[in-house]
């Protein structure tokens, strides 16, 4: 009778660590997908602000190219 309890006792224990076991698992895939939507959202903003200084730049080298093909011409 013993060796029953005892037996019932330790699978009652298997079944809690179990759960809890299975309850940090979520908290961690939680936490991961959050780190990872986060660190997509700051590539996706340092990405605009490359994309937008690019941006500049080629519409100021345009300019400057236009400038000199108009004073070329003006000769």
């Amino acid at each position: 009778m013993k060796k029953v309890v005892l037996s019932l006792a330790v699978v009652a224990a298997m079944f809690v660590s179990c759960k809890e076991a299975a309850a940090e698992a979520e908290t961690v895939v939680d936490s991961t997908a959050t780190e990872v939507t986060e660190t997509v959202e700051a590539v996706a903003d340092s990405t605009a602000a490359v994309v937008d200084s690019t941006i500049t730049k080629v519409e100021e080298t345009t300019k400057v190219e236009l400038k000199k093909a108009e004073e070329v011409i003006k000769k």
